[in-house]
């Protein structure tokens, strides 16, 4: 029992040893409000809290504007406007259009996925796939998914909206 509140005793002498009263970004001693009142209000004024600011949200905070800054984004919406999307997530970098024919009695359709490894107007910054599904009956079907030629091409067209949507930014930058 006594080893115990020896070690409990060593382990909170060492803790508390480990603890500085400076603050690690700046360098200066920590001052603390004795009124937890006014300490909370502070806190609450620098967006704190458990919720984060929920009275003084600042105008664009938590808002990503990807749609508007991503040139490879606003190009392949733009390149595959014609096809239905199924899935556009920005977070984890993929759109996902749904089956697609030209026309309602069609037995082919084709399904493109668009996954973005980075932000760049470079050829190795997307990855498509194209599936390519073909029936004969409604509950006959065959998918295959497409090699290099359609899923290149898309690849191509994708850049150069994206070179020309970039080259339109600057034009704006420059005014």
């Amino acid at each position: 029992m006594i080893i115990r509140f020896i070690i409990l005793f060593v382990v909170v002498f060492l803790i508390n040893g480990c603890s500085s009263s400076k603050d690690p970004v700046t360098g200066e001693a920590k001052t603390y409000e004795p009124d937890p009142t006014k300490r909370a209000k502070e806190y609450a004024d620098k967006g704190g809290g458990i919720f984060g600011d929920l009275n003084n949200k600042k105008p664009g905070a938590n808002i990503y504007d990807f749609a508007t800054s991503n040139v490879l984004w606003r190009a392949t919406l733009k390149s595959l406007d014609f096809l239905p999307i199924i899935n556009a997530d920005y977070s984890g970098g993929i759109v996902i259009y749904d089956w697609y024919s030209e026309d309602l009695n069609s037995k082919e359709q084709i399904k493109v996925s668009v996954r973005f490894l980075n932000n760049e107007v470079r050829s190795d910054s997307l990855e498509i796939n194209v599936y390519k599904k073909i029936c004969e009956t409604f509950d006959n079907c065959k998918t295959i998914k497409m090699k290099n030629n359609f899923p290149n091409q898309l690849k191509e067209n994708i850049l150069s909206v994206a070179r020309l949507l970039k080259i339109e930014e600057a034009k704006k930058e420059k005014k």
